[in-house]
């Protein structure tokens, strides 16, 4: 699967998907644009890098809508069908839960080394400090300063698509 985050006008995105399971996906404006790091791309580079085929992108990749839509209405219903017949499973739900812990830790703490953020926000204080000084929100990190320094430097109209799942 490839995820393509193209920089709009207007400080906005969109998010295009191609991807080998499940009905074509229509692309969607994404939300929480950032001149760095847009609020999905956040969530796609945690979930590729910690391994959470739960998460948002592990389950679009595995055929479900997820935060998409099909391009076909008809496949659009089918495809709503089906997955109201298979919930997520625990183990879905605990990666999806990972994926919003992780990005809520990492994008503030990113923002902060790389001097976009003076301090970090209060609730930061309930963060596991084991995580923040874990390898894995070290490799997040160094992903996250990768795509934002292209993303921002990208023209409006510009794009960046990134595999599912991360290669090194």
């Amino acid at each position: 699967m490839n995820v393509t985050f193209t920089k709009l006008s207007g400080r906005r995105y969109r998010m295009s998907v191609v991807r080998e399971n499940g009905p074509e996906l229509a692309p969607r404006q994404g939300p929480g644009y950032d001149d760095y790091l847009p609020h999905d791309a956040v969530h796609f580079l945690v979930e590729a890098e910690a391994g959470l085929p739960g998460g948002v992108f592990g389950r679009i990749a595995s055929g479900r809508n997820n935060i998409f839509w099909p391009t076909d209405p008809a496949a659009g219903r089918r495809q709503k069908r089906r997955e109201a017949k298979r919930p997520p499973s625990t183990a879905d739900e605990a990666d999806m839960a990972r994926s919003e812990a992780l990005a809520s830790a990492c994008a503030p703490l990113w923002e902060l080394r790389a001097g976009h953020r003076a301090e970090l926000p209060i609730w930061f204080t309930t963060v596991d400090s084991d995580l923040l000084e874990s390898p894995l929100a070290e490799r997040i990190l160094a992903r996250l300063d990768e795509f934002a320094r292209r993303w921002h430097a990208l023209p409006i109209g510009g794009s960046l698509t990134e595999p599912w799942p991360l290669r090194p």
